[in-house]
């Protein structure tokens, strides 16, 4: 399978997400510039964590209106896997690819700490490894990650089986409902703050993150199988 890791201005888990791929998971994978225009030849896309353009005007506000997210929503539409974590959430969001959108912490302060997460939903492409109620141990970073919808929304969620992942123990950051992590209704884009490509080895104190690369690498290897 082979991996796209989108880099944007001020990107700065680019490096940790292709680490986790290639020397963890032990697929292909490659950094694309923003402003590539083709990802066809990509099975998965990843949009990393980060400070995209700075973070002016709104997390990820700018960064949806880089070129290569035509190519990003078309890939999602296209039902090929696409996995934004915390800006990379932010700029889904921004894309209109998930619904919502993100607030400042209710502290108002940066928070950065391993947190316990619920997988709520395991029959996901990026949780099918997973137990359901599974609680796992993933770092967050970010300041702005106060996920808000409206109540319709939220309602569509919890009927679609859309939340992915809650806060297993206390909230961090006052995200509505607890979430930590949601899908689209295709169940093939995932936005999650938590940071899994952070957690994908014991010697980062937590390898609780892999499952949910391996899990992406199974659903793809099960839908590409090839019959005589």
């Amino acid at each position: 399978m082979k991996f796209a890791v989108i880099v944007f201005p001020g990107s700065n888990c680019d490096v940790d997400m292709y680490h986790a791929i290639k020397d963890e998971l032990g697929e292909e994978v490659e950094y694309v510039w923003h402003t590539e225009t083709d990802l066809s030849s990509y099975d998965g896309i990843l949009l990393p964590g980060g400070f995209s353009y700075g973070d002016y005007l709104r997390t990820g506000a700018i960064a949806r209106f880089s070129n290569v997210m035509e190519q990003v929503i078309k890939a999602a539409n296209e039902g090929k896997p696409v996995l934004g974590v915390c800006n990379g959430f932010q700029i889904l969001l921004e894309a209109g690819l998930l619904p919502g959108a993100m607030r400042r912490n209710e502290s108002l302060h940066f928070i950065c700490r391993n947190v316990s997460l619920k997988v709520e939903n395991n029959k996901t492409m990026f949780t099918n490894l997973y137990e359901e109620n599974e609680v796992i141990t993933i770092p967050i970073a970010h300041g702005e990650g106060n996920y808000y919808c409206d109540e319709e929304t939220l309602q569509k969620l919890k009927e679609n089986n859309q939340i992915a992942f809650t806060y297993g123990g206390t909230n961090p950051n006052g995200s509505l409902a607890d979430i930590a992590g949601i899908t689209n209704e295709r169940g093939n884009v995932l936005g999650m703050m938590p940071h899994p490509e952070r957690a994908v080895d014991a010697l980062l104190g937590s390898a609780d993150g892999l499952k949910l690369f391996k899990s992406i690498v199974k659903h793809w290897r099960e839908s590409n199988v090839v019959t005589a």
